[in-house]
């Protein structure tokens, strides 16, 4: 029961109106006896600071931050922890106790939860998408010991930016060197890279919708259908999008036999690892917030 008691939690980004954090969280919450509330609100780019000036002086308890947020919020806060300055990206506010907002990642976290039962060292790995979820992904993709990293980008500077600044960032207390490597999503190599892969990444809201099933239309799938017919069969393909379930993606792969992870799995991981800063409680339900995300994706 919301009262006057009531503190507010939430998450910022634009879009949100597909995001089921709210229905994760606040089960969690009710779980803990935690007097809380976790809303999703839409924020554009043009006023991020205003909006997280006033959730800090309202007493916000704690944001999550999706896109496109999760790198400019990084000049808000008054202070970034080390795997966020790292990576340029930050998913997670908890408030400063002098005021404002310190910034964290949870998303590497989330990320790994679906990859554990399996050796991945010495494997290639594509992402899709250079913004601040590709970041932790390839955060990740180091803790697994992937050899080779191929990140597809639709816009060339942007491209190049992103692989400079990670070389720079990410890279440089790498004692095994990890072959980095940044390609346009027009670029003809990218149907070798396909073939070789073992571990694709869909790192954009390409395919991303609030309906309950996925039509595998073309503009749903990251870069068109056609080149995905070059998959080869046992491929892992993990889309971070979660809604649809399955997406027009995930779905296509499984006409080639390739295994599928969705975002979910994530959302949850990186969710409870955000929920554990805010309240400062190591026990958090995760089971609880599985069961209440998938409940509320199949109805």
């Amino acid at each position: 029961m919301i009262s006057g008691t009531t503190c507010l939690v939430g998450l910022l980004g634009h879009p949100v109106n597909h995001s089921i954090s709210p229905v994760i969280q606040n089960a969690a919450m009710k779980a803990m006896g935690l007097d809380w509330c976790y809303l999703a609100m839409p924020c554009k780019s043009e006023n991020l600071g205003l909006i997280t000036k006033a959730l800090s002086t309202l007493n916000c308890q704690g944001l999550n931050i999706t896109i496109p947020h999760k790198e400019s919020i990084i000049d808000i806060c008054k202070h970034v922890s080390p795997l966020a300055k790292r990576l340029g990206a930050i998913n997670t506010l908890v408030p400063n106790k002098k005021g404002g907002w310190n910034g964290l990642n949870t998303d590497v976290e989330g990320f790994l939860a679906p990859l554990q039962q399996r050796k991945w060292k010495g494997s290639k790995a594509i992402i899709l998408g250079c913004g601040g979820s590709a970041r932790a992904v390839i955060a990740g993709l180091q803790e697994l010991k992937v050899n080779q990293i191929i990140v597809v980008g639709r816009r060339e500077k942007s491209l190049n930016n992103f692989i400079i600044d990670l070389k720079k960032k990410a890279f440089e207390s790498e004692k095994t060197p990890i072959y980095l490597k940044g390609i346009m999503k027009e670029n003809k190599e990218l149907i070798d890279h396909i073939k070789e892969a073992d571990l694709i990444i869909n790192a954009t809201p390409v395919g991303m919708s609030a309906k309950s099933t996925a039509i595998a239309k073309d503009q749903e799938i990251p870069l068109g259908k056609k080149i995905w017919e070059h998959l080869k069969s046992k491929t892992t393909l993990y889309d971070l999008i979660y809604t649809p379930r399955p997406t027009a993606w995930l779905t296509l792969g499984s006409q080639h036999d390739c295994d599928q992870i969705d975002g979910l799995e994530m959302l949850i991981q990186q969710g409870a690892a955000s929920l554990k800063l805010w309240s400062n409680n190591s026990q958090v339900p995760i089971d609880i917030m599985r069961k209440a995300a998938k409940k509320y994706l199949s109805d």
